[in-house]
């Protein structure tokens, strides 16, 4: 993501949609967890080395909106904590047949149920889904 975006957000040869994600991305926050980590780019960005859990009952406490998270290894413990009020998943038009995958490994000691709240269909196939747990 770094640097990737903040590139981006300084680029001028860029789509209209590019440039919007790029500056709401520089704008943001961001925390990055990791032990092996000892520097992370950006001004906005800390590295967290401290417990998960802890750490997110600890954004949670502090003012603004959502706290988005990525990738799979951070969301999986997450969800195994109980610590998602929300899910949202892109699904891309793409099928690979490698690679993790998102809640693999994942174990719950009891299922969850979503509602779906919200679906969007992007002109490039992707859709957007958006679930709050019940």
């Amino acid at each position: 993501m770094v640097p990737y975006w903040p590139d981006i957000a300084k680029s001028q040869s860029e789509t209209k949609a590019d440039k919007e994600f790029a500056q709401a991305f520089v704008s943001k926050k961001l925390v990055v967890f990791s032990r092996s980590l000892d520097s992370v780019e950006g001004k906005n960005t800390r590295i967290v080395r401290t417990d998960l859990r802890d750490e997110i009952l600890k954004l949670k406490q502090e003012p603004g909106k959502d706290i988005l998270v990525g990738g799979v290894d951070v969301p999986s413990q997450l969800m195994e904590l109980g610590l998602i009020d929300e899910y949202r998943f892109v699904v891309m038009p793409i099928i690979a047949g490698e690679g993790r995958r998102l809640m693999e490994g994942v174990s719950l000691r009891e299922k969850r149920r979503l509602k779906l709240v919200e679906s969007k269909i992007f002109k490039s196939g992707c859709v957007a889904l958006r679930y709050l747990k019940q």
